[in-house]
Formats: C-alpha cells, sequence, structure tokens
C-alpha cells in the first residue's frame, strides 16, 4: 500500500520545498502530492490555506512553481507525484499551458477542485487523469461519478458525524462496493489519516494507497522527527 504525503510547493518557498521533497523520498515516502498554491482555496482549512497564500506573497509566478516541480521530478525519479490543482488556478496558468506541462513532464495524475465541467473534459480528453472523491456515506451520485471518472478514487476514511450508510458502515465495506461495481483503479484513502493505526485500519479495508497531510506538514520545522515519522508511517504500510 502506497504512502502519499502532502507538500505545500512554494511554503515558505520553492526551494525549501524542493529539498523537502527529497526528505519526503529519503524517509520513504512512496508518492508526493504537490499542489498548486490557490489565490482562493475554499475548500481548504486554515492551515493549508495559510500556507498557501504565504507561498503566494513571497512567490506569484507559476512558472516558476512549474520548474520547481519539475526538478522535484527529476530529483526523485523514482517517487510517484501527483497534482493538486484548483480550476482558478489552471485557469490563472493557461488550460493549454497547464496542459502541455502535464504532458511534457509525464504528470498525469490529478486532484481537481472546481466544478467547470468543460476545463475537467478538455484536461480528460487531453490523456490526464482527474480524481474523484467520494464521501463515507457513498452518496449515490459520487459513487456515479467515480465509476465514470478515468483516475483514482479518493475515498473518506473516516466518517464525520452521521455521515454513515447503514449499507456499507465500514471503510472496508465502503472499498468492496466500489469495487464490486467495477471501480478497478487505486482507492486511496484520506481525511483522518493520521497516525500508523489509521493506516493499518485503511491497509484492512483494502485501500491502495493513505493519504497523510497536517500530521507531515506540522513537523516541517522538526527533520528527525519528520524522517522517523514518515518511516513508521510508511511501515504501517508493508
Amino acid at each position: 500500500m502506497k504512502l502519499i504525503c502532502y507538500l505545500s510547493n512554494g511554503y515558505p518557498t520553492i526551494e525549501s520545498s524542493i529539498e523537502m521533497a527529497k526528505i519526503y523520498t529519503e524517509a520513504g515516502c512512496d508518492v508526493i502530492e504537490v499542489d498548486f498554491p490557490s489565490h482562493d482555496p475554499y475548500l481548504e482549512g486554515e492551515f493549508i490555506a495559510g500556507r498557501m497564500k504565504e507561498a503566494l506573497n513571497n512567490c506569484d509566478d507559476y512558472a516558476k512553481y512549474m520548474d520547481g516541480i519539475i526538478k522535484i521530478k527529476k530529483e526523485n525519479p523514482n517517487t510517484q507525484m501527483l497534482l493538486l490543482a484548483y480550476g482558478n488556478t489552471i485557469e490563472r496558468i493557461g488550460v493549454d499551458k497547464f496542459i502541455k506541462f502535464c504532458l511534457d513532464n509525464d504528470i498525469k495524475d490529478l486532484i481537481f477542485v472546481g466544478e467547470n465541467t468543460e476545463l475537467i473534459n478538455k484536461l480528460i480528453d487531453n490523456d490526464l487523469k482527474i480524481s474523484c472523491y467520494v464521501q463515507f456515506h457513498m452518496p449515490e451520485e459520487e459513487v456515479k461519478a467515480a465509476i465514470e471518472s478515468n483516475g483514482f478514487v479518493y475515498m473518506q476514511a473516516k466518517p464525520m458525524s452521521n455521515n454513515i450508510n447503514d449499507k456499507y458502515p465500514t471503510l472496508k465495506d465502503c472499498i468492496a462496493h466500489l469495487k464490486a461495481l467495477g471501480i478497478d483503479r487505486e482507492i486511496y484513502c484520506g481525511v483522518g489519516i493520521r497516525d500508523a493505526e489509521d493506516i493499518r485500519m485503511a491497509k484492512a479495508a483494502n485501500a491502495d494507497g493513505v493519504f497523510v497531510g497536517s500530521t507531515i506538514l506540522k513537523l516541517h520545522n522538526d527533520i528527525p522527527k519528520l524522517k522517523s515519522t514518515i518511516l513508521d508511517l510508511k511501515n504501517a504500510t508493508k
């Protein structure tokens, strides 16, 4: 099972993000989720949104973020990369420019945030893989979208208050149902994955990978602790 670690691109600088990516890889991270900071990160909590704001205050040139991502990829050739990008950010970059960047650098897995169907379809038509988020209570419209998607499924790992579907009360039930519907793409679990126990729970539920975000991000000023934490989390995936 893959360990996916979130990297705040450009926080506090693009250069420091490049260095942090190497630390992630050396510590055992399988996949780096790297973002393009958004000027309007409406789905993010205060912690991530604050990091995006500071990154953009330090550098508002998306071409430099692209250069940084290219360097991260070159310096970590055995580490998979996926991008998080808001539709509003892609439009600022330029849709065609963004697509060319992804294709030229063989970065095709994308967590897209936005409701612009025309943009989503254009990305898919250009061979980019768009993930689909499914909440724990398995709403029919999200399950249908996951079936029709061409990217991995981002499955909510833990229920919020009262959002449990009686038909699929556990994460294992949810994943089994998605696979029974014919989804053979990766199912990665996030939202609520904070420690090794959470990862073992996701592994027992047959997840293909887990996202870890704030647990890692909050250790950026304590590199030895960050490395040991990533190692512990990776060991829990085995």
